[in-house]
Protein backbone atom coordinates (compact mmCIF):
# COMPACT_ATOMS: atom_id res chain seq x y z
CA UNK A 1 0.00 0.00 0.00
CA UNK A 2 0.99 3.49 -1.02
CA UNK A 3 0.82 6.84 1.34
CA UNK A 4 -2.90 7.45 0.15
CA UNK A 5 -3.85 3.78 1.11
CA UNK A 6 -4.20 2.85 -2.52
CA UNK A 7 -3.60 -1.12 -3.98
CA UNK A 8 -1.97 -1.64 -7.42
CA UNK A 9 -4.17 -4.29 -9.07
CA UNK A 10 -3.76 -5.88 -12.46
CA UNK A 11 -6.98 -7.11 -13.80
CA UNK A 12 -7.88 -8.50 -17.31
CA UNK A 13 -10.77 -6.75 -18.55
CA UNK A 14 -12.62 -7.40 -21.43
CA UNK A 15 -11.20 -5.10 -24.36
CA UNK A 16 -14.14 -2.95 -25.25
CA UNK A 17 -14.91 -2.23 -22.04
CA UNK A 18 -11.69 -1.01 -21.45
CA UNK A 19 -12.15 1.35 -24.45
CA UNK A 20 -15.31 2.70 -23.05
CA UNK A 21 -13.75 3.49 -19.83
CA UNK A 22 -10.56 5.12 -21.67
CA UNK A 23 -13.36 7.14 -23.84
CA UNK A 24 -15.10 8.45 -20.99
CA UNK A 25 -11.68 9.18 -18.82
CA UNK A 26 -10.85 11.36 -21.67
CA UNK A 27 -14.38 12.78 -22.07
CA UNK A 28 -14.22 13.77 -18.64
CA UNK A 29 -10.62 14.81 -18.22
CA UNK A 30 -9.84 12.42 -15.61
CA UNK A 31 -7.50 9.60 -14.93
CA UNK A 32 -8.34 5.85 -15.83
CA UNK A 33 -8.42 5.05 -12.34
CA UNK A 34 -10.80 7.22 -11.09
CA UNK A 35 -13.23 6.14 -13.46
CA UNK A 36 -12.54 2.58 -12.96
CA UNK A 37 -12.70 3.16 -8.82
CA UNK A 38 -16.20 5.25 -9.51
CA UNK A 39 -17.14 2.45 -11.34
CA UNK A 40 -16.85 -0.54 -9.29
CA UNK A 41 -17.40 1.62 -5.79
CA UNK A 42 -21.18 2.01 -8.02
CA UNK A 43 -21.58 -1.70 -8.59
CA UNK A 44 -20.35 -3.08 -5.07
CA UNK A 45 -22.43 -0.58 -3.25
CA UNK A 46 -25.62 -1.43 -5.53
CA UNK A 47 -28.94 -2.64 -4.01
CA UNK A 48 -28.64 -6.48 -4.13
CA UNK A 49 -31.21 -7.55 -7.00
CA UNK A 50 -34.32 -9.28 -5.22
CA UNK A 51 -35.30 -12.93 -6.38
CA UNK A 52 -35.94 -13.02 -10.27
CA UNK A 53 -39.57 -13.97 -10.62
CA UNK A 54 -40.87 -17.39 -11.71
CA UNK A 55 -41.52 -17.57 -14.97
CA UNK A 56 -45.17 -17.14 -15.61
CA UNK A 57 -46.44 -20.14 -18.07
CA UNK A 58 -49.41 -19.94 -20.02
CA UNK A 59 -52.20 -22.36 -18.91
CA UNK A 60 -53.16 -24.87 -21.38
CA UNK A 61 -57.29 -24.37 -21.75
CA UNK A 62 -59.24 -26.92 -23.26
CA UNK A 63 -60.41 -26.76 -26.95
CA UNK A 64 -64.50 -27.32 -26.89
CA UNK A 65 -65.75 -27.95 -30.18
CA UNK A 66 -68.67 -25.98 -30.64
CA UNK A 67 -71.90 -27.95 -31.92
CA UNK A 68 -72.60 -28.22 -36.00
CA UNK A 69 -74.13 -24.58 -37.05
CA UNK A 70 -73.33 -22.89 -34.11
CA UNK A 71 -72.46 -19.25 -35.21
CA UNK A 72 -69.56 -17.33 -33.30
CA UNK A 73 -70.52 -14.04 -30.82
CA UNK A 74 -68.35 -11.90 -29.37
CA UNK A 75 -69.06 -11.13 -24.79
CA UNK A 76 -68.63 -7.54 -23.87
CA UNK A 77 -68.15 -6.64 -20.18
CA UNK A 78 -71.82 -6.25 -19.62
CA UNK A 79 -72.34 -9.87 -21.14
CA UNK A 80 -70.07 -11.20 -19.23
CA UNK A 81 -71.21 -9.85 -16.35
CA UNK A 82 -75.03 -11.47 -16.93
CA UNK A 83 -73.16 -14.51 -17.47
CA UNK A 84 -71.75 -14.63 -14.22
CA UNK A 85 -74.80 -13.44 -12.57
CA UNK A 86 -76.47 -16.66 -14.33
CA UNK A 87 -74.03 -18.71 -12.28
CA UNK A 88 -74.60 -20.26 -8.46
CA UNK A 89 -72.17 -21.76 -6.41
CA UNK A 90 -73.07 -25.11 -7.07
CA UNK A 91 -73.33 -24.49 -10.93
CA UNK A 92 -75.54 -22.91 -13.43
CA UNK A 93 -78.92 -21.37 -12.59
CA UNK A 94 -81.16 -23.69 -14.49
CA UNK A 95 -83.13 -21.93 -16.90
CA UNK A 96 -87.07 -23.11 -17.27
CA UNK A 97 -88.18 -22.74 -20.83
CA UNK A 98 -91.57 -20.68 -20.80
CA UNK A 99 -93.50 -24.12 -21.38
CA UNK A 100 -92.09 -25.42 -17.96
CA UNK A 101 -92.70 -22.42 -16.36
CA UNK A 102 -96.34 -22.18 -17.39
CA UNK A 103 -96.95 -25.56 -16.22
CA UNK A 104 -95.70 -24.44 -12.30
Amino acid sequence: MNALGMVKVTLNLPKDLVRELKLRAVREKRKLSEIAEEVFLRGVTAPEPGPTPKKRHRAKLPIVPAPAGAKPFNVTGEGFLELEQEVTPFGVTPQLSDSASAER
